[in-house]
């Protein structure tokens, strides 16, 4: 039986932001709770980027019983007039007795601002309640509002000798129904989707978010050095989500001309001949593109891994056994010399999926953001 106390009504506010992944854009997922005489008076989620914040769906639920309450938040409130107002002086007007956070707010305009405001207004402040849940659910915001780049997450599926299609090329399917949808949960949860070219050409994937209920299509990107994606593949002939190629100066520019004509977003990233993928992940995130779930071959997987680029790797094993000297693995790429240099995850994360295996981890990169 749960107990009422603090992190009783935090997890509550954190639940209500979870449930709002995928949707905000660049801005945080946050949660918020107003308790008022032993009652749940109000409560609120941030939704979308320029509507109001979880504050002020909870002040406003609560109405004049904000009076003297306490008021749970996922991450602190906000001190600066960007698309809304702070809602640090909403709660400041609303008369709060008292505010309880789990984790600072990472963005430079506010970094303790919003706490240091309530504080010299005389609200008594606590931070801290269930913080690494609250940092954990904000990992892609973190990412973008420090370094301007994608948050970067790799979902892969393999046979258990790591194999992601057999020498034929044959790879429907791997993964079974459950890890397929939960792989599809991860597409409503990311702004974008990225491919390389290969993919599109073998599969034709349209990329898109197939769930029960109604769900967001991501914006879908390919990695294509030289333009070689096909005039017919469905995802340039729908409109379900926009289209974005990362392509290179050598790209044909008849070809170019021709999927621009589409309303493809070409953007060349880099000399040649391959797609400079650091230069992109800076061009997307100037694009406002916040975090991005890599659904690659082995080598787009590879590529990215070798570039420092992920940031979480989801990978889903099957218990099949595949062979094949020539059948592809998760990661091509050139590989390290000594096991001690060789990726590794923190966070780890093992999880049953039916008869699957998930294990999910952030690859340890020393020179990266630690999320």
């Amino acid at each position: 039986m749960e107990i009422l106390n603090d992190e009783f009504y935090m997890n509550l506010a954190l639940e209500m932001a979870a449930r709002a992944t995928g949707q905000t854009g660049v801005n945080p997922v946050v949660g918020c709770v107003v308790v008022k005489d032993g009652m749940i008076a109000g409560m609120g989620a941030h939704l979308e980027r320029g509507t109001p914040h979880a504050e002020i769906h909870a002040l406003q639920m609560a109405g004049p019983k904000a009076a003297g309450s306490t008021v749970y938040i996922t991450l602190e409130p906000c001190s600066h007039y960007g698309k809304t107002p702070p809602c640090s002086e909403r709660l400041i007007a609303e008369g709060v007795k008292r505010v309880v956070i789990a984790a600072e707010d990472p963005n430079p305009l506010v970094s303790g601002r919003g706490i240091e405001k309530l504080r010299a207004a005389g609200i008594q402040v606590d931070t801290g309640i269930l913080r690494e849940h609250a940092v954990k659910l904000n990992e892609p915001f973190t990412k973008f509002i420090t370094t301007a780049k994608p948050y970067v997450t790799l979902k892969t599926a393999s046979t258990l000798d790591g194999k992601i299609a057999t020498n034929s090329g044959d790879s429907k399917w791997i993964s079974n129904e459950a890890a397929r949808a939960r792989t599809h949960m991860l597409r409503h949860q990311h702004q974008a989707i990225m491919v390389g070219v290969s993919t599109v050409i073998a599969d034709d994937p349209k990329l898109t978010t197939r769930l029960p209920v109604q769900a967001l299509n991501p914006i879908r990107i390919v990695v294509d050095s030289e333009l070689r994606i096909p005039l017919h593949s469905r995802m340039l002939n729908d409109e379900a989500a926009p289209v974005i190629i990362l392509t290179t100066a050598l790209a044909p520019p008849d070809k170019r001309s021709m999927l621009e004509e589409r309303g493809v977003e070409v953007i060349p990233c880099g000399e040649g001949p391959q797609v400079d993928l650091p230069l992109a992940m800076t061009l997307l995130g100037k694009r406002e593109i916040s975090s991005i779930l890599v659904e690659g071959g082995g080598r787009l997987n590879g590529s990215m891994l070798e570039a420092r680029l992920v940031d979480r790797i989801v990978l889903f094993i099957a218990p099949k056994i595949a062979g094949g000297l020539k059948a592809p693995s998760n990661f091509m790429f050139s590989g390290v010399e000594l096991m001690s240099d060789a990726v590794t995850l923190k966070n780890l994360e093992i999880e049953q999926v039916d008869d699957n295996v998930c294990v999910s981890g952030n690859p340890i990169w020393a020179d990266t953001v630690s999320t």
